[in-house]
């Protein structure tokens, strides 16, 4: 266990705020949030090499500041506030005053789309949103005048980009006027453990995302549970990057911070990664798939402009690292020998490489959100870097499973954390119970519709098996959402249902699992896409003809073109393919009941599938 600090109750009884009030007073001096910043800024900064940084007491001052600004726009315990804004310390901190007052806040990823934002905001009923600056704005503003969007308020972080509305300077001079002690202690101890800590709106099968409510219970013995896997130092720096719409993110750069006092180092552009790992030589680092598979791709192109020689000496080093590797993973000792090797191959060769990449002093290193590669897996054992990866939801509090130094598995995503049951149905889905498990999915009026049966358990969608020693290993996804490597969650159906929309796509199939944006396989409607080409004065004997008419491809190209303008980021089709040949259930791709096969499709055409990401720069 990481954590050996003095815990200010059980628990099963802690809450975010009663941590905040431990830190400041035992971890007062110690580095609790940093920033990029030219200069440091206000009392109880501090700043060095580019980089403001706030001690845990003055974090805790600055919240209870906040917090009386917030309190005196009209925030009240169990109201919504939204937030759209990168990883900044007017987020981090503006969260932690939210829950302070008793009120629930809710980060909408900066990537939606404006149908996305206006269902967030009428489903969770908020009348204040938090928005970074002017590309925000653009998005919420219509929001204040519509008449079915409670949204009364806008608060812009960036001063500049203001517009009319209040700005958090603002916000925050008027909290240091009104500011009182007495009555900032009353509201965060007034807090229970069963209350809400934050709404977290992931995709669903439909349009519309959904509002998973966590409490301070569920947040807090998830944190504690999970440090007990992980050995760090104590207040050991963590890099922040991911967004804080993901739970992934709310877990490791706000809850465990404040559980570890640990310290929170800010990147506000996850491009800004890289050289602060540089940098910083952090002792743990949490990536999404795609992070270390751009990492290893970079290393790899290194490797390939070394001489010969070096080359050699950096393999046999890796061989060591990955047969030492697979002793751990079996529970064995690793014999005396190999472990010398190894040792003396690690400090020659392997670190001083590592060095130059800040990845040399890491202690943990983990992935989630997405399986991981397991050739990504291996390469990274080949440097001595265990990759522990995990599992789990937004509903389940974050992590199910994981993989942990005295027992892993590469390629499984571990065992289940203390507290968690899970076993498998009948067709091998994984059902989790447990105190970290949600109570159920907002509904509109702010209740809850429940999601587990009547024995606790919560069906997650995702299939897998057991193996012999409690290690979990996924298999299939029984829901059908994509998890891009990035950790974002995609819903094929309305990527799918969007570009058919137009005539002449009849049916379409997207691909994304575990890759960074998603590709498509589209085909003609056989009714339609006639019609069309013959009001255009095009004949074509066959849907393969028409296919391959220049002027059918462009009204292709522009039907893409419109369904993704209506998309966001991540549900965008990067690249496709307009197949000649129409799906059917003779053929496979469709049941008798004509719904579609996606593992028949993707196994059917998984060639055609990996030339959309071979060449991702080429024109369709």
């Amino acid at each position: 266990m990481t954590t050996k600090l003095r815990l200010p109750g059980r628990p099963e009884e802690l809450t975010l705020p009663a941590l905040l009030a431990r830190n400041a007073a035992e971890y007062g001096d110690l580095p609790a949030l940093s920033w990029r910043t030219g200069t440091a800024t206000g009392p109880g900064s501090s700043g060095s090499s580019g980089w403001t940084t706030l001690g845990w007491a003055e974090v805790r001052r600055r919240v209870a500041v906040l917090a009386a600004g917030y309190a005196a726009l009209g925030v009240e315990r169990g109201d919504h506030v939204l937030i759209m804004m990168g990883n900044r310390p007017e987020h981090w901190l503006s969260d932690l005053a939210l829950v302070h007052l008793g009120a629930v806040p809710v980060t909408v990823y900066g990537t939606s789309a404006p149908g996305q934002i206006a269902h967030i905001a009428r489903h969770s009923r908020a009348r204040l949103a938090l928005v970074e600056g002017a590309r925000e704005l653009a998005r919420w503003e219509p929001l204040i005048a519509d008449p079915t969007v409670p949204l009364q308020r806008l608060i812009v972080a960036d001063a500049a980009a203001g517009g009319g509305h209040g700005t958090y300077a603002s916000l925050y001079a008027s909290g240091a006027r009104l500011h009182r002690a007495d009555a900032f202690d009353k509201a965060w101890q007034e807090t229970r453990p069963e209350d809400p800590l934050t709404v977290v709106y992931t995709s669903g099968t439909t349009r519309d995302p959904k509002g998973v409510r966590l409490t301070h219970r569920n947040i807090l013995l998830q944190s504690v549970r999970l440090d007990r896997r992980v050995e760090l130092p104590e207040h050991a720096e963590h890099i922040c990057y991911l967004p804080f719409a993901h739970i992934a993110e709310r877990i490791l750069g706000i809850y465990l911070p404040l559980l570890r006092a640990a310290h929170v180092r800010m990147v506000a552009d996850p491009a800004a990664v890289a050289p602060a790992v540089r940098e910083l030589r952090p002792v743990q680092f949490f990536g999404v798939p795609r992070v270390w598979e751009k990492l290893a791709a970079s290393v790899r192109a290194v490797l390939a402009q070394l001489p010969a020689g070096q080359r050699e000496a950096i393999e046999a080093a890796g061989d060591l690292a990955r047969t030492r590797a697979g002793h751990r993973e079996r529970g064995e000792t690793v014999p005396a020998a190999l472990e010398a090797s190894y040792a003396r191959a690690k400090e020659q060769v392997l670190d001083p490489l590592l060095g130059l990449a800040g990845l040399d002093r890491l202690l943990w290193t983990a992935s989630a959100t997405a399986p991981m590669p397991i050739d990504v897996v291996r390469f990274w054992a080949g440097w001595g870097i265990t990759i522990m990866d995990a599992w789990g939801l937004t509903e389940t509090s974050g992590v199910c499973t994981v993989n942990s130094p005295d027992a892993f598995r590469l390629g499984s995503v571990g065992r289940p954390i203390d507290g968690l049951e899970l076993r498998l149905a009948e067709d091998g889905e994984i059902l989790a119970r447990g105190e970290t498990v949600f109570g159920g999915y907002l509904r509109p009026d702010g209740s809850l519709e429940p999601a587990h049966d009547a024995d606790g358990w919560f069906p997650t969608g995702d299939v897998g098996r057991l193996d012999e020693d409690g290690f979990l290993w996924l298999t299939d996804r029984k829901k059908e959402l994509i998890v891009t490597s990035t950790g974002k969650n995609v819903s094929p159906a309305l990527v799918e249902n969007t570009v058919k929309e137009h005539p002449l796509i009849g049916q379409a199939m997207v691909h994304g699992d575990g890759r960074s944006y998603l590709v498509a396989l589209l085909v003609l409607d056989p009714e339609l896409a006639p019609a069309w080409a013959a009001s255009r004065g095009i004949g074509a004997d066959s849907l393969a003809e028409l296919a391959s008419h220049p002027a059918v491809r462009e009204e292709v190209a522009r039907a893409v073109e419109a369904a993704n303008a209506r998309l966001n980021r991540t549900e965008q089709i990067k690249r496709y393919r307009l197949l000649t040949t129409e799906w059917g259930p003779e053929s496979g791709e469709l049941t008798p009941s004509l719904k579609l096969r996606r593992r028949v499709v993707r196994e059917k055409y998984a060639d055609l599938i990996e030339t959309l990401y071979a060449a991702p720069h080429e024109t369709p």
